[in-house]
């Protein structure tokens, strides 16, 4: 019977003929290739998860969020807001399930407040001075960079408080203030500057005055996108992010009792959730379904669970003081929404537009 053994497809050497050598004659041979760790590669942060997480493992904290913070320095703030699509990547799924990075990064984050961790570097001074315009999440990202390669730093930031989108676009039920405002204070103690309520208006100027070697413009997107809707007698329009932005300073306007949120993204779903804990009813009305809404799955699961309704397939035709006439929507074969020519009429107070967002040029 023949074997269905597979032949090696190197054959032996013979001793006695081969020329060339006493090795083997080769047909084939493997190629090696170097890959990230898929969770590694899988990561918008660039973090050494497989390394900070090996640490953690064998109990070693301190060194584990000596090594994260290396690429991210907000493991307490990325650990409750990242949207973790390094689990997404993880083959453990393959398995059972993935590891849970996430909660093992706030985790650490978390340690690192409770026992007073601070960053250890000390950089051999460049002589390089950098301006940064903008203390959002980009600009204090890279303000920490730069200064572990020892450059000089100093943030110009319009508004009273660092922080950005964080800070007024992120509800305190998803980061508390305390957390953020620690992670950040962090960045004070390595020698970066803050430049509070300064608003940078001729950039130049500035570079030149302040006799720095580099500019980094942060400002972020934090202009709200608007939509024209026809409107015969409005009730209040405002933008998501103003209502964010005004519920964390304390004053947020009346709304009524009824609140349409107008968009399907997570500031849409963080809108409607901080309207919801200030006592309104919120309706989200979005013109697609949920198979092709932006925010992600378990944005809209928790809004569902804390009484949050929300209306796909609609989009706002024409609104009144009270009341907003929608057309009812279907996704074509092309994935897209189009019209059905259906009307009906929702009831609402106050209109929240989050439509996404533009960068201040």
């Amino acid at each position: 019977m023949e074997s269905s053994k597979r032949p090696d497809l190197t054959s032996p050497a013979d001793l006695q003929t081969h020329e060339k050598g006493t090795g083997p004659i080769r047909s084939q041979h493997p190629v090696y290739q170097d890959f990230l760790p898929p969770c590694n590669q899988g990561c918008p942060a660039g973090e050494n998860i497989q390394a900070w997480l090996g640490l953690a493992q064998s109990g070693a904290y301190r060194q584990a969020w000596q090594k994260l913070t290396e690429e991210n320095p907000f493991p307490a703030i990325h650990g409750r807001v990242c949207y973790h699509p390094c689990e997404d990547a993880c083959n453990r799924a393959h398995i059972d399930e993935t590891v849970s990075i996430h909660a093992i990064e706030r985790f650490l984050g978390d340690k690192a407040l409770e026992e007073d961790w601070q960053f250890d570097f000390a950089p051999p001074d460049s002589g390089k001075k950098v301006m940064i315009v903008g203390a959002g999440p980009s600009g204090l990202s890279a303000a920490y960079h730069l200064r572990r390669l020892g450059h000089e730093v100093e943030l110009f930031e319009a508004g009273p408080i660092a922080g950005g989108m964080m800070h007024f676009g992120i509800p305190p039920y998803r980061l508390p203030r305390n957390v953020l405002d620690q992670e950040i204070d962090r960045l004070r103690k390595v020698g970066i500057k803050f430049h509070l309520n300064h608003k940078v208006e001729d950039v130049l100027l500035t570079k030149e005055q302040g006799g720095f070697d580099a500019v980094f413009i942060a400002v972020g997107a934090h202009l709200s996108k608007k939509v024209d809707i026809p409107a015969r007698d409005a009730g209040q329009i405002l933008d998501a992010l103003t209502f964010l932005k005004d519920v964390e300073s304390g004053t947020a306007p009346s709304l009524g009792r009824k609140v349409a949120v107008y968009g399907g993204g997570n500031t849409a779903m963080d809108a409607a959730r901080v309207a919801k804990r200030l006592g309104y009813e919120p309706l989200i009305i979005y013109r697609r379904d949920r198979e092709h809404m932006p925010a992600h799955d378990f944005e809209a699961d928790e809004a569902l669970a804390e009484g949050v309704k929300i209306n796909w397939l609609r989009t706002i035709k024409e609104i009144d003081a009270t009341s907003y006439k929608v057309e009812k929507m279907r996704i074509n074969a092309q994935g897209r929404p189009e019209g059905t020519g259906e009307y009906e009429i929702l009831e609402a107070d106050s209109l929240i537009l989050a439509l996404g967002q533009d960068t201040d040029t």
